[in-house]
């Protein structure tokens, strides 16, 4: 009894402390239930596939010691295994988990690159159509494109990029927007003008990202995809197209720094080309003349900032200049002078009479009226970018010249030449001075050094000395081509004669050279041998035409000057190849026109007037001797290979006067 009533007490006890401790374990489970993620675990929790479920249902498991039992209460077991399992993994690590940030992993896109490619070309043309329909409408697809312009992939940003410039240049208007701040804020307007201000606004700060964009692909160094192009490729082109399509246009200096960036290096590529082409039809096609004053602003000051180490091409581009042909004035690098006539004309009056002033004053207004709606430019603001122009283009030319850059210099003295009517007089000392000095060194052999020291240097741009010489005698004459620069070079004491020489003296040297009528440019970029308009027998038929047919005063060329060169003329046209000696018999056609009875004697034996022998070679004009010889190099090209030489010889034969 006692050892029974012992063990119900014991078993009594026991029960009410299990009790116990399940209440306390209970409540306190309650307590940590408050800082559960239920859904997280649920979350984490693996699936059951529904083929599971359906199975556990059908069919009992036998295990090891040969009991049956029920799919399903397994099932519940390993339910409540888990949640026992996540109840113990979070028992004490809310802190952590409140503490850590959710990593989210982007999951890897699973449409191909070339289904994005395909769809960013729809979605592209899409916008592109409604823009150019309605761009008023639609502004807002602006953005859209440049977002698609955002891609990681090349190809879908170059397609961004040309889709962008193709739109900018159609839907942008013939002139300039002004900022929305001149007007001031209290302004009153309808509502069709401040939606339009409101889309011009719009499109002004797209197309200020969009060049943005360019600016900033131009400068990446991006490797080409399929097809050869690259994305600063495409984004220079887009650059080269709008400043060509809308120079007049917002952001003008911002596309030229891009091309201008791009030819500040010594070597020239095709993206390069693309940005002299884009330049050279800025410069002809200008009748504004502020972006041609821009563009020239910005090279002239890269190319200072680079110590003029750039390509020769660069320079060249002054060439393609429009404005400065049609520019009156004359200027240096520092000064422009106006001419004088225009003012005297203007304040000459003639007399009308009532009815054509009254009709005059109706064509004024009418002409003020087509003025203002066409956007004419003004006289007097063209006149000044001409002249701010024309500073900075000889401030240029004379810099290098005074460096005596060489690869520059052929550059700069073919612009020299042909803007030399527009030089002041008051620097013509010191020019031909530079001339001179240049000429000198063309007859050392600075050439065979020069030849030797870049022999394996493709890159170099090799010096044509004697092209060079020719330049500065065509400039040379140049600057006396005006009636007044004539007149006046006994007061600016411009003597000449020094560039007449040494044409006279490299006549010989001149008919045996190789590329007589080929240019450097000509025979490097290309294979083929083609003929050019400014070839070296071009610049020679120019400096002797300078010489023997002055425009001053054509007829005061004396007759020994005429003799000695038409005789060395006729001597270095054996030589001379087939277009070369043409263009020489035509030279002397002309002169037999105008002077033939001062050289007729060359041609008859029985009128020699001078005593002594004739010298080719010598040093001087004078000392040549030319009437003590006989031209007897005609019965030699009567029998030349090309049947125009020999008509050339005879009309020329023709003219001279018989004795």
């Amino acid at each position: 009894m006692t050892t029974n009533g012992t063990k119900r007490r014991k078993l009594a006890h026991d029960a009410s402390d299990d009790e116990a401790q399940s209440r306390k374990a209970q409540k306190d489970f309650f307590k940590q239930a408050a800082n559960w993620d239920l859904e997280d675990s649920y979350e984490n929790r693996r699936r059951k596939s529904k083929k599971s479920s359906k199975e556990s249902t059908k069919l009992p498991i036998k295990t090891a010691d040969g009991r049956l039992e029920i799919l399903r209460e397994l099932e519940k077991e390993e339910d409540l295994v888990s949640v026992e399992s996540d109840t113990e993994w979070l028992e004490g690590r809310e802190d952590d988990i409140e503490s850590e940030p959710e990593e989210v992993e982007e999951e890897a896109p699973t449409v191909s690159e070339a289904q994005q490619i395909r769809e960013a070309q729809e979605e592209l043309a899409k916008l592109a159509t409604a823009l150019n329909e309605n761009p008023e409408e639609h502004v807002g697809s602006l953005k859209t494109l440049a977002t698609i312009g955002e891609s990681k992939i090349p190809a879908i940003q170059m397609l961004a990029l040309m889709t962008q410039m193709s739109v900018y240049k159609d839907i942008i208007p013939g002139y300039r927007i002004r900022p929305q701040t001149e007007d001031g804020p209290t302004e009153k307007v309808s509502k069709e003008v401040r939606t339009m201000r409101q889309y011009e606004q719009a499109l002004v700060s797209g197309y200020q990202n969009y060049v943005k964009e360019l600016a900033r692909c131009a400068k990446e160094e991006t490797t080409a995809v399929r097809g050869g192009q690259s994305v600063s490729g495409i984004a220079i082109t887009c650059a080269c197209t709008l400043i060509a399509a809308v120079p007049h246009f917002n952001f003008r200096s911002e596309l030229l720094r891009i091309l201008v960036n791009k030819l500040s290096r010594k070597r020239i590529d095709s993206n390069s080309v693309k940005c002299l082409q884009a330049l050279e039809t800025l410069f002809r096609e200008d009748e504004d003349g502020k972006p041609t004053m821009d563009a020239v602003s910005l090279l002239s000051k890269m190319m200072k900032a680079r110590d003029y180490e750039v390509d020769e091409s660069v320079l060249n581009l002054f060439l393609s200049l429009r404005l400065l042909s049609e520019f009156a004035g004359k200027a240096s690098q520092d000064t422009v002078e106006r001419p004088e006539g225009a003012k005297v004309k203007k304040n000459k009056r003639e007399f009308r009479t009532k009815k054509q002033r009254k009709a005059m004053k109706e064509q004024k207004s009418l002409e003020k009226d087509m003025a203002a709606a066409d956007a004419l430019v003004d006289h007097e603001e063209r006149d000044k970018m001409q002249s701010e122009t024309l500073k900075l283009v000889f401030a240029t030319y004379f810099r290098v010249l005074k460096m005596r850059a060489p690869h520059l210099m052929g550059a700069v003295l073919e612009g020299l030449a042909k803007y030399a009517h527009l030089i002041n007089q008051d620097f013509f000392g010191d020019l031909l001075e530079a001339l001179k000095d240049l000429i000198r060194h063309s007859d050392d052999d600075v050439d065979a050094d020069l030849a030797a020291e870049h022999e394996d240097d493709d890159s170099v741009s090799m010096r044509n000395l004697t092209r060079e010489a020719l330049l500065c005698t065509v400039t040379a004459f140049a600057l006396l081509e005006g009636q007044d620069a004539h007149n006046s070079r006994n007061s600016l004491h411009l003597d000449l004669t020094f560039f007449t020489t040494h044409l006279f003296t490299s006549l010989l040297n001149l008919s045996v050279h190789p590329d007589l009528e080929l240019t450097k440019i000509a025979r490097s970029a290309s294979t083929t041998s083609k003929i050019n308009v400014q070839t070296t027998t071009v610049l020679l038929l120019r400096s002797l035409t300078a010489i023997l047919l002055p425009a001053w005063n054509i007829r005061s060329v004396p007759p020994l000057k005429l003799a000695a060169f038409s005789k060395q003329l006729m001597t270095a046209a054996l030589q001379l190849p087939d277009k070369s000696c043409q263009a020489t018999l035509g030279l002397l056609n002309d002169i037999a026109n105008t002077h033939g009875k001062k050289i007729a004697s060359l041609w008859n034996t029985e009128e020699r007037k001078g005593d002594g022998r004739h010298n080719a070679l010598s040093d001087t004009v004078e000392g040549s001797n030319p009437f003590a010889a006989t031209v007897w190099e005609g019965e030699l090209l009567k029998k030349h290979f090309s049947p125009k030489v020999r008509e050339g010889l005879k009309l020329f034969e023709k003219t001279l006067p018989s004795s």
